[in-house]
């Protein structure tokens, strides 16, 4: 691993990634409720909060918009990604280069692995090439461990998320994505079974602020490093609001009670 707490994408050893991935993995429907953030501008802008540590997209988001906030947004290169249109076994094409992601301005990779599938091989042989390359620009890998398949009836089982997390550390990430696993003791066991690499929660979809905070500090207490959120987020009406209280919980590790308090 290389040394992750030196690079921009982690504040004082944790992260809060905002993603805004959706709209190749998941389509429009993700902005049906504020079409107003169809528009990646407004969610770069939302970006430019002090709590976020990365913007992760897409490389079409990351050629038309990013030269905009680069003085201001540390950008995360997703380097391949899916439509939901797709009805195969869970695969992940493979959009765009290393190299190229640099010559953008990334500051990192992302790069998701579907453990479990049938396309398994395939995807585990294209991370390491992604992986290995991006070691030569000191760029950090993030890896979105998304257990899934045919075989796999409950992607977010305790025994699952853990073996999400060995699998990342295993195959080289430098910060391991994965769905939370239902309790933080099941966190607990998944962040131990990274070894020293960092762990941060999948945002999921949209909740209550307060149920929201409460699952991220339970996953903080647990040892995890922080969070990748999109939709929890930028659909909410007041998006600044939400990341002051996420500040709050992930960096200084206050209660969801304590921030939602001093955020009113």
């Amino acid at each position: 691993m290389i040394p992750i707490d030196d690079s921009p994408i982690v504040r004082d050893g944790k992260s809060l990634i905002l993603a805004m991935d959706h709209g190749l993995e998941h389509g429009p429907v993700d902005f049906e409720e504020v079409p107003e953030k169809l528009d990646p501008a407004t969610v770069f802008e939302t970006a430019t909060h002090d709590a976020v540590s990365a913007m992760a997209v897409q490389k079409g988001i990351a050629e038309g918009y990013y030269p905009s906030y680069e003085d201001d947004v540390n950008l995360l290169l997703k380097l391949n990604g899916t439509s939901n249109l797709w009805m195969g076994e869970p695969d992940s094409a493979v959009n765009c280069s290393v190299d190229y992601a640099a010559e953008l301005g990334a500051d990192a990779l992302g790069f998701t692995v579907y453990g479990g599938s049938n396309h398994e091989i395939e995807m585990v042989e294209e991370f390491r090439d992604a992986q290995e390359k991006g070691r030569e620009y000191d760029l950090p890998m993030v890896m979105w461990s998304y257990p899934r398949g045919q075989g796999l009836k409950n992607d977010t089982k305790p025994s699952t998320i853990s073996y999400a997390t060995r699998l990342a550390l295993e195959l080289g990430a430098d910060i391991a994505k994965v769905k939370y696993p239902g309790s933080p003791e099941a966190m607990a066991h998944a962040v131990d079974c990274a070894g020293d690499m960092k762990v941060i929660m999948s945002g999921g979809s949209k909740t209550s602020d307060y149920e929201f905070l409460s699952q991220v500090e339970a996953v903080i207490d647990a040892g995890a490093k922080g969070l990748a959120v999109g939709r929890n987020v930028w659909q909410r009406e007041d998006p600044t609001r939400l990341l002051d209280a996420l500040e709050k919980v992930i960096y200084e590790e206050a209660t969801a009670d304590a921030a939602l308090e001093a955020t009113e």
